[in-house]
């Protein structure tokens, strides 16, 4: 009961619902059209998602106000899913097993983001390679581009389409130089693995894009393009192409030992401009 108390104290900007999405509860799923059959898929910029990016202090989300509270008194929010539902914590799962699988893989993030894919597609998931690319806005958002896993189902039930997002090595994206001792511990706080929905997501963007502020104001530094939230909004919740044929490599297998190159996949190179099948 303390711990929510206390997260009561740094989510007072949020309505009720918001702060039961950062912790996980009324999640809603995201409606997605795709085509499974498709081996790359370009999918359009979401509603909600910022395209441009400022430096004002004026931002839609506070934590706290710097001026008024004491760094140790505030609480770190939780950012864990407690109310996981049924095939989330399944897809969790099996994720973790394929992390320590392919844990040899570790110093080459883009092999063991296609490997623990066509790990997923093995066990039966609808999982690709997310791909998002945006240029540079007039406002003051960077370009770039990012890979992800996301894996899509559908729910019978109620005709919903639901996408999960995957991110192996989520925690690293919010590192900051000279973080203060409250954003190193909000840092801790957050999942090195991220399975969840947009809308969980999305809230912990905005969390952390205003500690993010906070921690390097105090230190009188600025903040760099690719910590704004309009980048980092963009690396997950942009525009993106799903990617799920994969190719044997050649060029790769010389990366790892000799027992484990027949685990090597590779997914086939795809432009923006135009989906072009591989074969």
């Amino acid at each position: 009961m303390q711990a929510f108390r206390k997260m009561k104290r740094v989510t007072v900007p949020f309505d009720d619902m918001t702060k039961g999405q950062i912790i996980g509860r009324d999640q809603q799923a995201d409606q997605i059209g795709y085509h499974a059959n498709d081996d790359a898929l370009v999918f359009g910029l979401p509603d909600g998602v910022a395209e441009n990016d400022s430096d004002s202090d004026h931002m839609q989300v506070s934590m706290y106000d710097s001026r008024e509270v004491v760094e140790d008194d505030v609480p770190v929010p939780v950012f864990y899913n407690i109310d996981l539902d049924l095939f989330q914590n399944s897809l969790s799962t099996t994720v973790t097993n394929a992390l320590e699988l392919f844990s040899y893989l570790n110093s080459n993030k883009p092999i063991l983001q296609q490997n623990v894919m066509k790990y997923l597609r093995d066990f039966g998931y609808n999982a690709a390679i997310c791909k998002t690319k945006w240029k540079s806005s007039s406002g003051s958002v960077k370009g770039g581009n990012y890979e992800f896993i996301d894996v899509i189902t559908s729910d019978s039930s109620n005709q919903m389409i639901n996408r999960y997002i995957i991110d192996l090595d989520f925690a690293a994206e919010f590192e900051i130089a000279r973080p203060t001792n409250h954003y190193k511990r909000m840092l801790q706080s957050l999942r090195k693995v991220f399975v969840g929905k947009s809308e969980e997501l999305k809230q912990i963007l905005k969390v952390m894009s205003e500690a993010v502020r906070q921690s390097l104001r105090s230190k009188e530094l600025h903040i760099p393009p690719w910590r704004k939230q309009g980048f980092m909004q963009n690396k997950w919740l942009g525009a993106y192409k799903r990617i799920t044929n994969i190719l044997p490599s050649l060029n790769s297998s010389v990366l790892l030992p000799p027992v484990k190159q027949t685990d090597i996949v590779q997914c086939c190179s795809v432009g923006f401009n135009a989906a072009v099948n591989c074969y």
